[in-house]
């Protein structure tokens, strides 16, 4: 039996929605992560895209265990010599709540050129509605 190597012609994309209301972070970043590399297909390869498209509503709906609200912090640099700045999670949902989920599945995709391309097809919205319904995305629940 010869091994399966998935070309560009034989992906199909499908676009996905997931609602993140009532959802713990990690463990939602982990399946939008499988589902964006294509890890759920049976055509996976590991060196082409053959994920598809992730809509998550709801954004600012997600939920954190313990004591990450407070103790987990956020860090950006603007590149000059003391331009660290951090922010908690919470002040992160309050602000940005999009950017708590982008970073937590990017952080599960693996670090090279490929993952740049899968981070794409994530779309985080803060709130129920999003601008992709003529692509007429599958819900799906997690």
């Amino acid at each position: 039996m010869k091994t399966y190597s998935a070309k560009k012609e034989d992906i199909e994309r499908q676009w996905v929605v997931i609602d993140a209301q009532d959802q713990v972070l990690g463990r939602l970043a982990t399946r939008v992560a499988t589902i964006l590399r294509g890890k759920n297909k049976p055509i996976f390869t590991n060196h082409v895209d053959t994920g598809d498209f992730v809509i998550i509503v709801n954004a600012e709906k997600v939920r954190l265990t313990g004591n990450k609200l407070d103790a987990k912090v956020y860090y950006r640099h603007s590149g000059y010599p003391g331009g660290i700045k951090g922010m908690t999670a919470r002040e992160m949902l309050v602000r940005k709540p999009e950017q708590v989920i982008k970073i937590a599945v990017k952080g599960m995709l693996p670090k090279n050129r490929l993952a740049s391309q899968v981070i794409t097809k994530l779309k985080v919205y803060a709130g129920p509605d999003h601008p992709h319904k003529a692509q007429q995305p599958e819900k799906i629940v997690i």
